[in-house]
C-alpha cells in the first residue's frame, strides 16, 4: 500500500481548473502526496490520471463542506492540506508546511497571492493588498456595507507590523487553503457542520473558531505560498447551492459572540484581547454586542 505523508482534498463543483491545480499540486508539493477530489456535480471529460489522485461523485451534490468531510476521511497522510479548486502553489510547499508543523492542534496558511487563471501564475497588481499575510475578524455590526455576521477581512497594518515572522499568528483566514494534521481535523474540530451552518458558508470562521478558542494556534507561514483566483463577475461562483448565505453568517455570529460552543477553552473575548486592538471593533464592543442582542438579533 502506498504511503503518503500529505493528503489534499479539493472539493469541486463545475471549475475549469480542476485539472490544472491537482496537476499543480501534483508538481510541487516535494513530500509523499495524495490528491482526494468531490466531484459535486458534472464530471467534466478528463481525469489527472495519476495513482495518487482519487475521485469521490456522490450521486447528488453534497456541498462543499461534506465534500470535503468526505475526502477527508479517505485521506491516508497525517497532515491534511485543503483548497480550492483554483489555487497554485509554490515550491514544496507541502515539505514546508510539514517541517514547520510544531503542534498538533495548529492550523497553519500560507501567503496568499492572487492567481491569473489564464496564464497559471501570479497576478500582477499594484494595489498593495497582496501577499495576504494577516486577516481579522470584524465586529458583526448591521451597516452600509455590511451584514449581521462575522467575516475574515485583510489585515494589512498587522502584515507590515510581523515582517520578518516566517511563523506568525493570524486571527483569522480566507479558507481557500489550510493545513493541518488529520487528527486535528477529526477528533478536535470533529469536521464541518452542515447542519447548523449550511453547505458552504463560514468555513473560516468555524474551523478557526473552534481552533482558537479550543486551545489551538491559527498560524501564517511566510516560507510558502498559493495564488488563489478571485472569480468576480468573469468566472461566478463555481459552488452556487441554496443554503449558507447572509442567514448562516448572522446564526454563526451569534453563536460565537454568545460563547455557545460547548467544546471552548476560552470565551470569544479572550481571542478579541489576544490581538486587540482590531480594526472596527469599537472599545465598548461588548456593550454595544449586548444592545444589540437586547434589541433582538436577527435570525436567532
Amino acid at each position: 500500500m502506498q504511503s503518503f505523508e500529505l493528503s489534499v482534498v479539493i472539493p469541486n463543483r463545475n471549475s475549469p481548473f480542476l485539472a490544472k491545480t491537482i496537476q499543480d499540486v501534483l508538481d510541487h508539493a516535494g513530500c509523499e502526496v495524495e490528491v482526494i477530489v468531490n466531484i459535486d456535480e458534472n464530471w467534466v471529460n478528463w481525469e489527472v490520471n495519476d495513482s495518487r489522485v482519487r475521485y469521490i461523485h456522490p450521486s447528488a451534490p453534497v456541498g462543499l463542506r461534506a465534500g470535503v468531510n468526505a475526502c477527508v476521511a479517505l485521506a491516508k497522510g497525517k497532515f491534511i492540506l485543503k483548497c480550492d479548486d483554483h489555487v497554485a502553489f509554490g515550491e514544496n510547499f507541502g515539505r514546508i508546511l510539514i517541517d514547520s508543523h510544531k503542534e498538533d492542534n495548529w492550523v497553519q496558511i500560507p501567503r496568499r497571492y492572487a492567481l491569473d487563471a489564464e496564464n497559471w501564475k501570479i497576478e500582477e497588481r499594484t494595489d498593495g493588498k497582496y501577499p495576504v499575510d494577516q486577516m481579522y475578524i470584524d465586529f458583526p455590526l448591521k451597516g452600509k456595507d455590511h451584514d449581521w455576521g462575522i467575516h475574515g477581512v485583510e489585515w494589512r497594518q498587522k502584515r507590515e507590523e510581523t515582517k520578518g515572522e516566517d511563523l506568525v499568528e493570524t486571527m483569522s483566514m480566507q479558507g481557500s487553503c489550510y493545513f493541518m494534521t488529520k487528527n486535528h481535523y477529526e477528533n478536535r474540530l470533529h469536521g464541518m457542520d452542515s447542519d447548523f451552518y449550511g453547505v458552504f458558508a463560514q468555513e473560516s470562521q468555524e474551523l478557526g473558531f473552534k481552533t482558537w478558542l479550543g486551545g489551538g494556534k491559527m498560524m501564517i507561514n511566510r516560507k510558502t505560498h498559493y495564488s488563489h483566483l478571485h472569480k468576480g463577475k468573469t468566472y461566478g461562483r463555481f459552488y452556487s447551492m441554496p443554503g449558507g448565505n447572509v442567514e448562516m453568517s448572522n446564526k454563526s455570529a451569534y453563536y460565537w459572540m454568545e460563547n455557545k460552543w460547548e467544546g471552548r477553552k476560552y470565551d470569544m473575548k479572550w481571542l478579541i484581547d489576544r490581538f486587540w486592538p482590531v480594526p472596527s471593533w469599537p472599545e465598548n464592543w461588548q456593550e454595544v454586542w449586548n444592545q444589540q442582542v437586547k434589541e433582538g438579533w436577527p435570525n436567532i
